[in-house]
């Protein structure tokens, strides 16, 4: 069963999303503020935490940036009332993989969450090589641990997810659909710029100069490519 941590402020938007989790056999826990959200991921061990960005205390950024310090695999939705793109655009940059405007339908939200679940699920009968490598890079996928020169590159489960595609599809030019669909699925009905924030935050992990990518290229009018 999926474990969910919701931290919202509002113990109504708290109790409203938790009653439409549950109504999908989701496990949920609750926290009312940034600190009491830290505390109980140490004990609950969410796979998929909720998380407002105007909360008491620390905010919902300074939240997500801690949760990443020591748990890199846990998928993190982050909720806002804000509609400015910078709003969303820094929550991906601190290492979200989604993120929601409020109000929202309960059922986008449980179809963003089973998206999420996708790119946190290990597969166990995957019979296709186990590691692959590009020049100086090496994905173990059974591990799901990515390497630079045998050091370890940490990525969040989309990250991973985008990688995995670069690496399964080198010196091919990919749409920005075409990843959308693989990584975020089908039924992702989310902005597109989140891929592009995503390359950026990839960029900045693997290239030595980000601004001058050498295997993560743009392909003008079409999307992306990896480069060897």
């Amino acid at each position: 069963m999926t474990k969910i941590l919701i931290v919202e402020d509002e113990e109504s938007i708290r109790k409203f999303i938790r009653v439409n989790l549950e109504i999908e056999e989701y496990e949920v826990c609750e926290a009312g503020s940034g600190e009491d959200a830290l505390e109980i991921a140490k004990t609950f061990n969410p796979d998929i935490v909720l998380l407002d960005i105007m909360l008491p205390g620390i905010d919902g950024y300074q939240v997500c940036e801690a949760l990443r310090r020591y748990e890199k695999t846990m998928g993190i939705i982050m909720l806002t009332a804000k509609n400015q793109d910078i709003d969303k655009i820094h929550g991906l940059e601190v290492g979200s993989d989604d993120y929601m405007s409020k109000p929202f339908n309960p059922k986008e939200l449980v179809l963003r969450i089973k998206s999420l679940e996708r790119r946190l699920i290990v597969p166990t009968d995957d019979k296709d090589k186990e590691v692959i490598s590009s020049s100086v890079f090496k994905l173990d996928k059974k591990a799901r641990k990515f390497y630079k020169n045998q050091e370890e590159i940490i990525l969040t489960p989309t990250e991973y997810q985008v990688i995995l595609l670069f690496l399964e599809n080198q010196k091919k030019a990919i749409s920005r659909d075409e990843i959308l669909d693989n990584v975020w699925g089908e039924d992702f009905i989310g902005d597109s710029k989140i891929v592009d924030v995503n390359i950026r935050r990839l960029r900045s992990k693997i290239e030595e100069d980000s601004s001058r990518p050498e295997f993560i290229k743009t392909v003008w009018g079409v999307g992306y490519i990896w480069e060897v």
